[in-house]
């Protein structure tokens, strides 16, 4: 699953980038805990990595078997297209799968990306909801990126990898609260610092802000428009845009259910577990 991500480069999101990746941004703001990569994500970055260099490493057929067993295969669930036990894992890898495929990638270059941009906004999410729930988090958005494939590609042999639909999954939980530190100016370098201790807006006041509908209609257009319109030949693979929707979609709605940080009894935010 190639991810059209990093299309999403309009001013306000690329300045945010920037500022959260940004070299001397880091070593000025040193002391700003955003700004230091959560250990979730760090984790998950190596296992990727370590996952795509073992892939590298092994020769052809083992590559084979690696897709088979632990990729998302529509055509796994079709009897009508695949007999029972062709595909290995059995009853296992119709559940795993749905995870397991995000920690797959077609590539170096695939996997960069991935890994760019669930540091620029996984970071921030992971940091808010601490380490169980973000690893929970990433698993639900997964399973819904997988879920919408499969509802949209029945019976597809065709492989679908990549971490795109848990990334998408933090894009939507980021916009969630990015805006809601009032007193700070939304993309400066301290501006995610602050929002991750600040209590979120109900969704019918975020999808007011204009702001976020310019950031949500935007990232829309890019993924239909990707998904749709790439040539054939422009990219190694198709673009499981419906994957990026379905962790897009679940992730904006199930916020809340992850989110530790309430308001206390007078009004000021305070969470359910230490910002560290």
């Amino acid at each position: 699953m190639r991810s059209v991500l990093s299309a999403l480069a309009g001013p306000h999101c690329a300045a945010y980038v920037i500022a959260v990746l940004d070299p001397s941004q880091i070593a000025a703001q040193r002391r700003q805990p955003i700004l230091n990569v959560p250990t979730v994500i760090t984790v998950l970055a190596a296992v990727m990595l370590a996952i795509q260099g073992l892939r590298d490493m092994v020769d052809p057929d083992t590559g084979i078997e690696i897709l088979a067993l632990f990729a998302f295969i529509p055509a796994r669930f079709d009897p009508s297209v695949l007999a029972e036990g062709i595909l290995p894992g059995g009853a296992g890898a119709d559940v795993w799968t749905f995870v397991t495929y995000a920690f797959l990638h077609g590539g170096w270059t695939h996997v960069g990306l991935n890994l760019l941009w669930m540091l620029a906004f996984g970071s921030p999410v992971a940091r808010r909801f601490g380490t169980l729930r973000f690893l929970l988090f990433f698993v639900v958005t997964a399973a819904a990126g997988a879920g919408l494939h499969l509802v949209t590609h029945e019976g597809e042999l065709v492989p679908m990898i990549g971490a795109s639909a848990a990334v998408s999954g933090c894009m939507a939980a980021a916009i969630r609260f990015m805006f809601a530190s009032e007193g700070h100016v939304v993309w400066q370098p301290d501006a995610m610092s602050a929002s991750v201790r600040y209590p979120a807006p109900p969704l019918s006041i975020v999808m007011r802000d204009r702001r976020v509908i310019g950031f949500v209609g935007v990232w829309f257009l890019i993924n239909i428009g990707f998904g749709l319109l790439t040539p054939a030949g422009v990219t190694d693979g198709s673009i499981a845009w419906e994957a990026h929707i379905g962790g897009f979609v679940v992730g904006l709605l199930l916020f809340p259910l992850f989110d530790p940080v309430r308001s206390g009894p007078d009004g000021a935010p305070y969470s359910r577990h230490p910002q560290g």
